[in-house]
């Protein structure tokens, strides 16, 4: 983590391929479940919330999903023993070492993981990762995320060549991250899981097609652009889930975003919102191949700080 070689290689391999997986479509990762994937890890999905460098969740939900374990040959049976898992919010945490964020690790963490899992594993593009991206100040418990996030990648690379490609590979990863994973599954609506969704009050300046196309450089601009919108918004309805629903084709919303305290929040029948950062952060084992709705993930959900 602190050869600079080392770290751009890891996250150039990520980049690759959050871009070139064959799951990948427009902005967005798309897998299709199917009825025999039941009972299988491809049938299964380890959905998590806002992560903010907690390395200890981070390993649990790898864990859980079935990738903790080396495969020296490579061979394919590795990743078809794995599960599906989302990861997001990955940087800007509470841990900082003498005033500074070194969670630039857990976006290589996160990169090395998709390039081992490339179908299994799918990155979704938040609001603190594009924050940084283009520096938009993020102010958390008192902290300027994006500085003590600069001053660690300094501490640790120097202030010449290796820091800036160090920079520009950490920008490309995190332009190549997925919006959102969209599940489509035969006879049953889809599941549309991303960092957050646009506010209601802001869809005339969204465009509701950036699913379905690459993302651009307007899409990062702050108030304006959609991914910035899609990542930042709040306020949702149940009237704003049904309509992007019926234009999506998504019939639950799993999101993160929002403060859980009990790590869980149904935000009505077709919205949950998960955390896996904090004291009682959670992911959730959910069956692909059956019927569930918010109430259904947030029933299989599981503690990633059991009581002991």
């Amino acid at each position: 983590m602190r050869d600079a070689g080392a770290v751009v290689g890891a996250l150039r391999a990520g980049a690759r391929a959050n871009r070139e997986a064959s799951c990948r479509r427009g902005s967005i990762d798309v897998v299709e479940v199917r009825a025999e994937d039941a009972g299988t890890p491809a049938g299964t999905l380890i959905a998590t919330g806002d992560l903010h460098d907690s390395p200890l969740h981070l390993a649990r939900v790898v864990r859980a999903a079935g990738m903790d374990e080396a495969d020296p040959s490579g061979s394919e049976s590795r990743t078809t023993r794995a599960c599906h898992l989302t990861l997001h919010e990955l940087i800007h945490g509470e841990r900082l070492v003498n005033g500074m964020d070194y969670s630039y690790r857990v976006l290589v963490r996160a990169a090395a993981l998709k390039a081992a899992f490339p179908e299994r594993v799918h990155v979704l593009l938040a609001n603190h990762e594009i924050a940084q991206l283009i520096g938009s100040a993020v102010v958390k418990d008192g902290v300027r995320c994006n500085e003590a996030f600069d001053e660690a990648l300094g501490a640790t690379f120097g202030d010449g060549a290796d820091l800036g490609a160090v920079r520009e590979a950490i920008g490309g990863f995190i332009r190549s991250m997925a919006l959102a994973l969209r599940i489509t599954r035969p006879g049953l609506p889809d599941i549309l899981c991303s960092h957050s969704l646009p506010a209601p009050g802001l869809m005339d300046r969204f465009d509701p097609g950036v699913l379905e196309r690459e993302l651009v450089d307007e899409d990062f601009l702050p108030r304006t652009g959609s991914a910035y919108l899609m990542a930042w918004g709040r306020g949702w309805t149940p009237e704003h889930f049904d309509g992007l629903g019926e234009r999506w084709g998504g019939g639950l919303f799993v999101l993160g975003h929002e403060k859980a305290g009990a790590g869980c929040m149904v935000v009505g029948p077709r919205a949950v919102v998960l955390n896996s950062d904090h004291e009682r952060g959670v992911y959730s084992r959910v069956d692909l191949t059956r019927a569930a709705g918010a109430a259904e993930v947030a029933g299989a959900c599981v503690a990633l700080s059991p009581v002991e």
